[in-house]
């Protein structure tokens, strides 16, 4: 780093929470946001209700919990999430009951300029191979074909388990190989129960897009149908999928919801669900859809669980729909500590003309900037652009096909920097980002975490830059 962006020794952040909650246990537990249309999640549009789209959302955002939400992401009740401001410890003057305490803690949280060097991990040695899990040949061979030659620590562990038709929790990060970990054991149920259905459910458009790309290349010559019920464009054709046999239904709650209350989608015929980043679906407000979707399928159903994390909300959602669960635990190291992390001062009127001077510097190849509002993070976009930086946004007021665009536009390499906000980034893998920018606050430090993890991946140092105002 230089000394353009050497942070001040007194600078705060302050978040806004009840006293009594912990600072490790914020989670979003009481808001609903959603977006509609296919390939993307009712979760990060506006939901609005009238006779002929009974919810249809597209573009802006709702929060059950009475609060407004920054592209789908909820803002939750009073304590339910950590919010970052930068300014002095004070008594908040309105907004909450009595006035809440802004608690603060240390800026240092987001400076590491020694990052650790970057080790070699063990070498993992799985008990079984794909030959060996007792799977149907032509899927084994599928399976080695498309490259996938040994498995994954979960997919090690949890395959047999999920064959043996038992409940699981799988605790995994995203990159472990758990979304072909549930793929396999429940393709080949299938294939030897064609009557089966499975619903897989996910917080975001984008990972429902990921699974199904990853379906139709495990499944592919074995005539296995599946429809994907997500926002952002029309929902009559996923109306008119489902009218056929589906053996897999893949969609985020909101959308999933709407077609259940439509009468499109009749959950008495799931045999199994899939809750994928369930604890990302509980942040971003949607247990109530979860678990009013879960209540619709039958009792004896097969339901696997997968999360980064367990909160006590996630306990009682496992303790309420599972049945004797058996439990995977597989989390991948800590990279947080390998990326250099620093913070960048800007004054009160500068602070594009920082993000741009910042930019000039030639080691920025692939940035990815966060900001925290949809229509910021396109008039940021609009901004680099009219500067000559090429640039692109990806956020919730942005259809699926225009989502796409963009982000093959960065993975591409034409777009040098790709603007976007929280929930629409989510699901999303980019290769060889050398830096991620925190433009806007990230409204918890476990999405502080979530964003710098973008960069620094296997065995390269990513580098993380949070603007802080002077």
């Amino acid at each position: 780093m230089n000394n353009s962006y050497r942070p001040r020794r007194d600078a705060t952040f302050v978040r806004t929470s009840r006293p009594s909650k912990p600072f490790n246990n914020a989670h979003s537990s009481g808001s609903s946001s959603r977006s509609s249309g296919h390939t993307g999640p009712r979760d990060s549009g506006t939901r609005t209700r009238s006779t002929s789209d009974r919810r249809h959302s597209d573009g802006g955002s709702f929060s059950r919990g009475g609060g407004h939400s920054r592209d789908g992401q909820s803002s939750a009740r009073p304590g339910a999430r950590r919010v970052f401001t930068h300014q002095r410890p004070q008594r908040s003057s309105g907004g909450g009951r009595g006035g809440r305490v802004q608690k603060t803690f240390d800026v240092s949280q987001f400076i590491n300029r020694n990052p650790a060097p970057v080790t070699e991990t063990e070498v993992f040695v799985p008990k079984h191979s794909f030959t060996e899990f007792g799977l149907d040949k032509k899927l084994a061979f599928t399976i080695t074909s498309s490259g996938l030659i040994n498995p994954t620590p979960i997919q090690d562990e949890i395959i047999p388990h999920i064959l043996d038709g038992k409940d699981v929790i799988g605790l995994a990060n995203t990159g472990t190989g758990k979304t072909a970990a549930f793929l396999i054991p429940l393709i080949d149920k299938t294939l030897r129960e064609y009557s089966r259905q499975t619903l897989i459910l996910t917080p975001t458009r984008e990972l429902a897009i990921q699974i199904e790309v990853e379906l139709n290349k495990i499944s592919k010559g074995f005539k296995l149908y599946s429809t994907t019920c997500v926002g952002g464009t029309n929902i009559r054709p996923q109306i008119y999928g489902l009218k056929r046999k589906n053996h897999f239904i893949i969609g985020t709650p909101g959308r999933v919801m709407d077609l259940i209350d439509r009468g499109a989608l009749r959950p008495a015929g799931i045999t199994t669900v899939v809750l994928d980043e369930a604890d990302r679906m509980l942040d971003m407000g949607f247990i109530h859809d979860m678990r009013k979707i879960l209540s619709g399928i039958r009792q004896d159903r097969e339901t696997l669980f997968f999360s980064a994390t367990m909160s006590e909300d996630i306990k009682k959602l496992v303790n309420d729909f599972l049945n004797d669960p058996v439990v995977v635990s597989v989390k991948k190291q800590d990279i947080t500590a390998s990326i250099l992390q620093d913070v960048l001062h800007y004054g009160h009127s500068n602070k594009f003309e920082t993000l741009t001077t910042l930019l000039g510097n030639p080691e920025m190849k692939r940035v990815l900037i966060f900001g925290a509002m949809k229509h910021s993070v396109e008039k940021l976009s609009q901004q680099l652009v009219a500067h000559g930086i090429t640039a692109d946004s990806i956020h919730g007021n942005k259809s699926h096909p225009q989502r796409q665009r963009s982000l093959k536009k960065f993975k591409d390499g034409n777009a040098r920097v790709l603007v976007a906000t929280d929930v629409a980034a989510r699901g999303i893998h980019v290769d060889n980002v050398t830096h991620v920018i925190n433009y806007d606050l990230p409204a918890t430090y476990e999405d502080y975490i979530h964003r710098i993890g973008r960069t620094g991946r296997g065995k390269e140092k990513g580098k993380a830059i949070t603007f802080v105002q002077s």
